[in-house]
Formats: C-alpha cells, structure tokens, sequence
C-alpha cells in the first residue's frame, strides 16, 4: 500500500483562548485536488499554512513524501518551500515593481538558476496560461484573473508537486473565478501534481475531487451547518482514480494512494493545459 503525499497527525494549534487545529489529522494523495470549506475563524487557513510548513503546530505531525516536516528548521523549511510546494492566495501576493515575467521567473532565481534560463521558462508558463504577449506587463496592468494565472505560474514553474491555495478566487466575479480554477486545476491535479485548496465557495470546492470541512479547529468529512448547493460541474476522474473513491481525513491506516507522476524537470516546457473542471463528486464518503 503506497504512502499518501502529505500526512498529518494530532495536530493542534491555539491562539490565546482560542484552538485553530484540535487533534486534525489527514492523509492527501498524489494526483487529487482537495478543498478545505469553513466559516472565517474555523481554522482551515491555519491548517493550510501548517501543512505547507509556514506555521508550526503546538502539537502533531506533519509527513511530506517521507519528510518529517514539523522536524526541519526553519530554513530548511524554507527550503522545502521553495523547491517543493508552490503557493497561489488570494491577492496573489506578486510583486507590482517586476513584470509578469520576472514574477514568474523568480521563483527560479530563487533557487540558483540563472535569469537568462528562468525568463524562457516562465514566458512558456504564461503563454500556457493564456498570457502571451502580456510578459512584460505590471501587475497593475492586469485584470485579476489574469494576475492570478501568474500567481499560478509562478507557483509550478519549479515543477512543484503540491501547490496550496488560499482562497485564489475570492476576490474575482464568477466567470473569472470559473476560469482561474480551471487553470488552477490544469497546472496542478491535470498533471498529475496535487492541490490542496482553502475556500468559502461550494461552486470552486465543488470542482475539486475531494471536499473537507473545518468547524471550531475539526476536521470532518460533512459540513457543521447546510451550505449552499453546489454548481455540479461533470469532468474527468483523476488518472488511476477509482470513481467515487474518497478518503477519511484522520485515518489510523493509510489509504491507497494515487502513483505520483514523475515531475517535470525544471527548464522543460509545460504539457498543453487541458481545460480542467474536477471530477463530479463534493466530499462523498
């Protein structure tokens, strides 16, 4: 039974008075795309950062492909960080001075390759991501969505095999929303890499391929309290994904895990995105 990609056990996290994480545990395979929903304050921005690495839990465990990642120090983590995981928010969190180029481009640099060899694959990216012929733009120059697919570039233009999103669509109208996550979804779980997502809306979980919720700092498979219905948008299962299959978030054995697809080395251009809408199914046992 192969490992999942990310693991976490026990985890708690309190601020003051108040607990974000209580004893959360989740297993998330390679491949899949997972949307974490929850009323502001339930805590499901504190566990994407803990996962991520950017927030130490008080307690628990985080395991990433064999690495323990509540162990590493901090630049370690950092590290980790920028060599593994990719991050896409909700402002995009760009820099306005660079182009969108040299956005892109700097996440390579950050990581010892040369400018004249990050700009090229970052112009591949972004043409990828429908902004040919943008490059050289500011990021004031840009729409929101079209600032967000930079974002998205910039987050899997290292070859990143697990991206997370703080809620990418919640500052854009429902067309745009709906186009950013279909390129959220092409660079990510389209090619074979996983997305793990933060959300307020059903309709951008409902186009993930698993759905959990966060309630007072618990995680569960079911909403505390009804949510609005979600827009059912049919796509394909995810590559050697049974359909229907889901995953328990705190689990004591690991689930079947999804084969993690070999990663593209940085320097090789990007596979066509295909136009990616989630498989069919909202956080079904």
């Amino acid at each position: 039974m192969n490992s999942p990609l990310l693991s976490a056990r026990s985890l708690t996290k309190r601020y003051g008075a108040g607990t974000a994480l209580d004893n959360v545990g989740v297993d998330i395979l390679a491949g899949e795309s997972v949307a974490i929903m929850g009323a502001s304050g339930s805590g499901k921005t504190t566990l994407l950062h803990t996962l991520a690495g950017i927030t130490a839990p008080d307690s628990g465990s985080v395991n990433y492909a064999g690495t323990d990642v509540t162990g590493l120090n901090e630049t370690q983590r950092s590290k980790l960080r920028r060599e593994q995981f990719g991050f896409v928010f909700q402002s995009g969190l760009l820099i306005p001075e660079l182009t969108a180029i040299e956005n892109v481009a700097l996440a390579l640099m950050l990581n010892g390759i040369p400018r004249r060899d990050a700009e090229p694959q970052a112009a591949t990216w972004l043409a990828h991501l429908g902004l040919a012929g943008m490059e050289n733009r500011r990021i004031g120059e840009l729409s929101g969505g079209q600032a967000q697919r930079v974002a998205i570039a910039r987050a899997q233009v290292t070859g990143a095999r697990i991206v997370f999103a703080d809620e990418p669509t919640g500052a854009l109208d429902s067309h745009t929303s709906a186009e950013v996550m279909s390129a959220l979804l092409g660079a990510t779980a389209g090619r074979g890499h996983t997305l793990v997502l933060v959300t307020h809306d059903p309709t951008v979980a409902a186009r993930c391929s698993r759905t959990l919720y966060m309630h007072d700092g618990v995680l569960s498979l079911a909403p505390s309290a009804p949510l609005a219905p979600a827009l059912d948008i049919p796509g394909p299962e995810l590559p050697g994904r049974p359909a229907g299959m889901s995953v328990h978030p705190s689990a004591g054995q690991a689930p079947a895990s999804l084969a993690p697809a070999p990663l593209s080395p940085a320097g090789q251009a990007p596979e066509p995105l295909p136009s990616a809408t989630g498989p069919d199914r909202v956080g079904q046992p």
